[in-house]
């Protein structure tokens, strides 16, 4: 298996981008060697996925508890942090031991792409915990130092969103190992984050029945859709979780529907017959000239005289 080189984020950063954090956030978390996807339908599954739990997040912490608790979410942002620092290098270790058992490849052969997951899953981390520790001691200083702070705290929020909406599709470049890895690792951080809910009984505030939609929601659909993922990767590309990458064909995306430099209509004319429009005339059309041979241009307009020898002879 090879696994391609390069700049991080493809030398698309500049300067001017810094001022947008999600363009900062797009290169960061989403970098050149995660390979493309092989569905967009399951993508776009995953887009609402991840902007369905967005907005019932905002709607518990603003509505259910009578105000937005951004305490609360920040709490709930390191917890998150802390969870995926252990789930994730856990689950891919159990896959990398079932692989290794069955003989088909070694672990070394995955050695490039493991170690770059491992860097952006270290990278988002630092970056979020990061952003709640500059959101606490802002609260703690001087009026200039807050609202130093506070514009710092503003730039890496939205810039820890919007890698986190980069995250959630491709989570930390895993289909650079195996394409089944990122909804298994989905599937089981999600469950995990949901469990401790179930256990304590803490429902956000709301009722049993909608407290249970609530914390189970978001599990259940990120479970239906990796299956969804996992079984159209079998069956369309053969990708089976349980083998090893190094024994997996290399599928590659379909193309885009326009060129990459927009679209290129069909050559040559879709209404002349067939044949060579530049050729001698075709049978059948009295406007088309006649085959002529080459360099052999017709003799000189030489006309005759109709009534005999002209006043100069001849």
């Amino acid at each position: 298996m090879t696994y391609p080189h390069g700049s991080w984020t493809g030398g698309t950063l500049t300067a001017r981008s810094f001022l947008k954090p999600h363009h900062v956030a797009r290169a960061v978390f989403h970098p050149t060697w995660i390979p493309d996807s092989l569905d967009p339908s399951v993508d776009a599954l995953k887009k609402v996925r991840v902007i369905a739990g967005a907005v019932a997040a905002f709607g518990v912490y603003t509505f259910v508890e009578g105000g937005f608790a951004f305490d609360e979410m920040l709490d709930n942002a390191a917890t998150a942090c802390v969870v995926l620092l252990f789930i994730t290098p856990l689950t891919v270790g159990v896959m990398l031991h079932i692989w290794r058992r069955s003989g088909a490849g070694t672990v070394g052969q995955l050695r490039e792409p493991l170690v770059r997951s491992l860097k952006l899953l270290l990278l988002f981390i630092g970056s979020a915990l990061g952003t709640v520790t500059i959101f606490q001691l802002g609260g703690s200083l001087g009026v200039l130092g807050s609202m130093a702070f506070s514009l710092v705290g503003l730039w890496m929020g939205f810039f820890v969103i919007a890698g986190a909406y980069r995250i959630s599709g491709n989570f930390f470049g895993t289909a650079a190992v195996h394409r089944c890895l990122p909804p298994l690792l989905a599937t089981v951080t999600t469950w995990l984050m949901a469990i401790p809910d179930l256990v304590t009984g803490d429902l956000h505030g709301l009722g049993l029945a909608m407290g249970a939609v609530f914390i189970l929601g978001a599990p259940v659909t990120v479970t239906g859709i990796a299956l969804l993922e996992m079984g159209r990767l079998r069956s369309r590309y053969g990708i089976r979780l349980a083998a090893h990458p190094a024994t997996l064909p290399t599928p590659t995306p379909p193309p885009p529907p326009y060129a990459p430099n927009g679209f290129v209509p069909p050559q040559g004319n879709p209404y002349a017959p067939p044949g060579n429009p530049y050729g001698p005339g075709r049978q059948g059309n009295p406007y088309a000239p006649g085959p002529r041979p080459p360099y052999n241009p017709p003799p000189p307009y030489n006309p005759q005289r109709p009534h005999g020898p002209g006043p100069y002879g001849g």
